[in-house]
């Protein structure tokens, strides 16, 4: 089968949905990846194989879909942290003991609403070949605080991006047994700013202001199998290594710190995580699948923000731990026109009690979520979900240190963090 002209260009516009996608996650990396597969609490996974989604979570899954395929859509994020202040606390160079950090409680640091878009196209090349395209924002994460927060110097702004295209193939070496795999291109957008104690507390804050970006490469390779009743699928994602390369702004440092004032080069390294997902699916009825999803996250790669610039080398320490999350989620097909669905999931986060950070106020979280789909036609279908994350209130104990010496400053921000999440999703499949 040749491709057709449309899908093609389809394919080449693909790009333009892939809007900034900042957003809350297990850790900061979006799940959120497939509408469809939102309403299941992403229990369909690796083994699913009924929806063009399937590039982004097991290529090799693909040769379930014939022809050409095509899903567009997007999950809307509505999320919502609060930060209770219980102490928070800075030193005074040549004064023993500490004084408060005054300010607000920071309001709520997520926009009002956050699109998650999504692109996933297959075709069918030959009885054997298929080809897919996967156009997604697979981490991301913005927060932007009250001016005043009274942890500031911790965080104020934050806005990690991520585009990553990802060409794939699938090819069917028997009737059961499939394999799959792709390349993940992916670029890299980073912003990070913060306030800076100055000696005194009686004198206003400084700024730290640091930007840049990083075009990586990375694989993702997958095996599915099925016997016609139960569907199989493994999939491994690789780490991605970037290297963000930019510029530092310190502004607003008085007395003997103003000599660092000014804007320099910088570089970082930011590294994402491997992925690996091992998923179910058994057709309980003609009518009625279940399906189950583990995931292993390597966020262990992941241990701080080491920032080099032209005033050295300034390390914020994360520590995160490997990470994993469980779903269970069900279908049942009303008629042939409507599915309904319904998913659970436990997502357990990555960071690390000892060095929490007001950057990624994440807890624990348990997804609740329900969906439907509607086939307009046999080439056309419609889904919807809704999902609901209870997320574990989170303690933060920063102590960060500022400057060395005997101008030294530690300022320690003590934070209670609470907060939620809810999902509205939609996407269109067309087939062909």
């Amino acid at each position: 089968m040749v491709f057709r002209r449309s899908a093609a260009a389809c394919f080449l516009t693909a790009a333009a949905m892939a809007a900034p996608a900042p957003a809350i996650a297990g850790g900061f990396y979006l799940q959120e990846q497939s509408p469809k597969e939102t309403g299941r609490a992403l229990a369909g996974g690796a083994a699913a194989a009924d929806d063009p989604s399937t590039v982004y979570f097991n290529p090799a899954a693909m040769t379930q879909l014939p022809g050409i395929q095509m899903s567009a859509g997007s999950v809307m994020l509505f999320a919502s942290t609060a930060q209770d202040n219980r102490g928070t606390n800075r030193t005074v160079p040549g004064l023993p003991g500490s004084v408060p950090v005054s300010g607000g409680s920071g309001g709520n640091p997520f926009a009002s609403l956050i699109p998650v878009p999504s692109f996933h196209a297959t075709g069918q090349v030959t009885d054997r070949l298929w080809l897919g395209l996967s156009v997604t924002a697979p981490f991301g994460l913005k927060l932007d605080y009250d001016p005043d927060f009274f942890g500031r110097y911790d965080s104020l702004h934050t806005d990690l991006k991520t585009y990553n295209v990802q060409p794939s193939f699938a090819y069917r070496i028997s009737d059961s047994f499939s394999i799959g795999g792709g390349v993940d291109v992916q670029y890299a957008k980073v912003l990070l700013t913060n306030a800076l104690p100055n000696l005194s507390p009686l004198d206003s804050d400084g700024m730290s202001r640091v930007k840049g970006d990083d075009l990586s490469l990375g694989w993702n390779a997958g095996l599915f199998y099925t016997n016609g009743v139960t569907n199989f699928g493994v999939h491994y994602r690789s780490g991605m290594d970037h290297h963000i390369e930019g510029s530092s702004t310190l502004s607003g440092l008085l007395g003997p710190l103003a000599a660092v004032n000014g804007t320099t080069p910088a570089s970082s390294a930011l590294r994402l995580p491997d992925i690996v997902t091992f998923s179910m699916m058994h057709r309980l009825t003609p009518r009625a699948r279940a399906m189950v999803t583990a995931r292993w996250y390597n966020w262990s790669v992941f241990r701080d923000i080491s920032i080099t610039s032209g005033t050295g080398t300034s390390v914020k320490e994360s520590e995160y731990r490997d990470s994993f999350s469980v779903s269970a989620g069900g279908e049942y097909d009303v008629s042939p026109a409507l599915t309904l669905r319904a998913g659970t999931m436990f997502d357990r986060t990555p960071t690390n009690p000892q060095y929490q950070s007001t950057r990624v106020p994440d807890g624990d979280r348990v997804w609740l979520s329900a969906g439907t789909s509607w086939n307009m036609s046999p080439a056309l279908t419609v889904n919807f979900s809704y999902a609901h994350n209870f997320i574990e209130q989170a303690t933060v104990i920063r102590p960060d240190r500022f400057y060395s010496g005997s101008a030294s400053v530690t300022a320690t921000t003590l934070s209670r963090v609470s907060g939620n999440v809810d999902q509205i999703a939609a996407s269109v499949t067309a087939r062909f």
